[in-house]
């Protein structure tokens, strides 16, 4: 019997990536996605990929996806949990509704856990591997997309908690850092700023369009999403797995960004990413 991973958030970008990528290397992916088409699309791709439905910010969706789990595993366990859903929430923090904010933190963190919680019982009969989809902006905070970085912060520092908890049972817990990925979470993130009042865009209305550049520029230029399968695939079955893992950027530049005094960083984000600097 072939061994199963199940994937959140599979039906399109990086998670879609995942899926299609596993299931060429020998893999039983149990595809979590939010609508019965996507699911009907991955599944006529191959065999090895059975769709369920999975919101992770409802509790009965993880019920029922723990139960298909473990009847799809049977005895054989879960050999890899990724934890791939995401949304990226923009705005001026001053102006965030507040609904927002937890919505980002639900999908993102708590969705997570709760999901992780919910199939542990067959990683562990499997002695299987946690892979965290986290991002460089689980380092490196910058402006208007506060919600994104906390919800990333928070994966990571739960990531390393997870990590050490379970090293008893010797489950391995991966986060993968991608810096820029040509999907479309970017441009979603930042084509619903009509829903600011008016009274926003005329404190912050400076810093959309730049936003929007650099989104479009994030899809143009970044990696592809078939690279962080591949990165993806060697977590699951590296003998010794990397804590993190980087795709896109140069670790030494990272290293620099996190030892820089707090304002000079502050200065070369904005600058970089063309916003003024009173």
């Amino acid at each position: 019997m072939k061994s199963s991973v199940l994937i959140t958030g599979a039906s399109t970008g990086i998670g879609a990536a995942c899926t299609h990528y596993l299931a060429q290397r020998g893999f039983h992916v149990i595809a979590g996605v939010r609508r019965t088409e996507d699911g009907e699309s991955l599944r006529q791709t191959s065999a090895d990929i059975s769709p369920i439905i999975l919101d992770v910010t409802h509790p009965d969706h993880i019920t029922a996806a723990a139960q298909s789990v473990q009847n799809m595993v049977s005895e054989n366990g879960l050999a890899g949990l990724i934890n791939n859903a995401g949304i990226a929430t923009a705005g001026p923090l001053e102006f965030l509704p507040i609904d927002e904010l937890r919505y980002q933190l639900e999908v993102n963190t708590i969705g997570l856990i709760a999901l992780t919680q919910a199939v542990l019982p067959f990683i562990r009969q499997a002695k299987g591997r946690i892979i965290n989809m986290s991002s460089f902006g689980g380092s490196i905070s910058s402006p208007f997309l506060g919600p994104y970085h906390a919800s990333k912060f928070a994966l990571e520092a739960l990531s390393d908690a997870l990590r050490m908890e379970l090293r008893p049972w010797g489950i391995h817990v991966s986060v993968i850092k991608p810096a820029a990925v040509s999907t479309p979470i970017w441009n979603k993130a930042i084509d619903d700023s009509s829903r600011f009042s008016e009274k926003v865009h005329d404190y912050y209305g400076y810093a959309f369009d730049t936003l929007t550049r650099n989104a479009q520029e994030a899809s143009r230029v970044g990696v592809e999403a078939s690279a962080v399968a591949a990165v993806v695939h060697r977590a699951l079955t590296a003998p010794k797995p990397k804590t993190r893992y980087l795709i896109g950027f140069n670790p030494l530049v990272y290293a620099v960004l996190q030892m820089l005094p707090d304002r000079w960083r502050d200065r070369l984000i904005l600058k970089n990413l063309g916003l003024s600097i009173p």
